[in-house]
């Protein structure tokens, strides 16, 4: 007698919803079919219920150790299920110290093994100071090497200049894994920053306009220059307009080894957020006007963006205060409720919006086949959402550290009914999440 059959669900499975049922043994999807008859010890009626992979939020800052005062791998990992997520990663920035070397590797992988939920995999830093390091961070099993081509606002995680970021792509290049990258160019977002504020300006509108869309091709001009000189994979972060996406285009249909992703705040929101939240939707690159968001979707729906994620950077509230909006903490606190809207928002091709958010960065970053898809062989890491009446998001229900988020009042029409990690509710006694070694350099 297998473990788990699940009856009567619409599975998302190759990329559409179908009526099936699945069979689980032994936390692994055993068969997806039309029909399973075979006795089990569980059976889970999902009658009127969207079934779908856990999300595998590649981008994430949870912040421990060092910083869980601001989030951490408890609350994190805990609000990210409840918005649909059933594993992530987790950046190597904001923990303290951050992930450059084997030893806060180990303290990361400790903290995560000890406070998360869901199961998780760890990117690596790329700084100017750690280059003889990222063989032994490969070692560990990083997915990646995460480098900011400007000042990342950590002090412990100093961003690097092209002759860095190229020492560094040539060592990842070598070890088989890709560098993302925080694309924004330095200099040009130093002469809009000096021109606003030489004007007295501090103000939303002022951080808005001292981050254009420019620094962001600039910066994704020359890593591509530097990805194409290495032969090293490239994953350009958060891009926040189609116009940083042309170029990426234009490499990928030339054969390059590159990916883009977009995060769910610049699909859902636009600039008016920081007009009415202030710096609940401060972010970099910060968010942009409607019809930009309007395009990004295009682009979306087009296949010209190959994965989502949340980018979610929590701080508390009194970091978020103040009358100079540059001297505030930027990141959006997203992961409960941003995969959740990104489905209603895509409408009939919500399927492939949420393909992008969890077969995708698992295909990517060598987490698959076991992670990111309904399918034999793979973890049974599933999450089962129900129709609600239309409701407003409330401070109440945010299971952050810091209750807050700009997406407090927006409306919702699901909720996560019930989550299976490895075939076991997420959370249960006796059932932590573990960490995820990359799998297929």
């Amino acid at each position: 007698m297998i473990d788990l059959v699940v009856r009567h669900g619409r599975v998302l499975h190759a990329g559409e919803f179908a009526a099936l049922d699945l069979a689980v043994d032994e936390g692994r999807i055993v068969a997806v079919a039309p029909e399973i008859s075979e006795p089990a010890r569980e059976v889970i009626d999902a009658s009127g219920q969207l079934v779908l992979p856990g999300v595998l939020d590649a981008h994430v800052h949870f912040n421990d150790p060092g910083r869980s005062h601001w989030e951490g791998f408890a609350t994190g990992s805990r609000a990210l299920a409840l918005g649909g997520g059933t594993s992530f990663v987790d950046m190597p920035l904001n923990a303290a110290p951050p992930t450059i070397d084997r030893a806060s590797f180990e303290a990361k992988r400790t903290a995560g093994e000890t406070g998360s939920v869901l199961d998780f995999a760890l990117w690596g830093g790329l700084v100017p100071h750690n280059l003889d390091r990222l063989e032994e961070l490969a070692d560990c099993g990083v997915i990646g090497f995460k480098a900011f081509m400007i000042d990342s606002g950590i002090e412990d995680f100093p961003g690097v200049d092209p002759a860095v970021l190229r020492a560094g792509m040539k060592v990842a290049a070598r070890l088989g894994l890709p560098v993302a990258v925080h694309a924004e160019d330095a200099a040009i977002i130093a002469r809009h920053t000096a021109a606003v504020k030489a004007a007295g300006r501090r103000d939303a509108r002022a951080f808005l306009d001292s981050r254009p869309v420019a620094a962001e091709i600039e910066a994704v001009r020359v890593a591509l220059e530097i990805a194409g000189e290495t032969g090293c994979a490239l994953h350009v972060v958060h891009v926040s307009a189609p116009e940083v996406l042309a170029p990426i285009a234009e490499a990928r249909a030339a054969g390059r080894d590159v990916t883009a992703e977009v995060c769910t705040h610049h699909l859902l929101l636009d600039e008016s957020a920081m007009f009415r939240h202030g710096a609940l939707a401060k972010c970099a690159p910060p968010l942009r006007p409607a019809e930009t968001v309007a395009e990004l979707w295009r682009e979306v729906h087009a296949g010209r963006v190959q994965m989502i994620g949340s980018d979610h950077s929590p701080a508390p509230p009194d970091m978020k205060t103040g009358d100079d909006v540059f001297a505030m903490w930027g990141g959006i606190m997203g992961c409960q409720h941003g995969f959740l809207l990104l489905l209603e928002a895509a409408g009939a091709r919500g399927a492939a919006a949420w393909t992008l958010a969890s077969a995708a960065p698992a295909d990517r970053f060598g987490l698959a086949p076991r992670k990111g898809r309904i399918d034999v062989g793979a973890d049974a890491d599933l999450v089962f959402l129900e129709p609600t009446a239309p409701r407003a998001i409330t401070v109440g229900e945010l299971a952050y550290r810091h209750r807050t988020s700009p997406y407090v009042g927006a409306e919702i029409h699901h909720r996560v009914a019930r989550a299976l990690l490895r075939g076991r509710p997420v959370g249960s006694p006796g059932h932590p999440g573990t960490f995820l070694p990359r799998q297929n350099p």
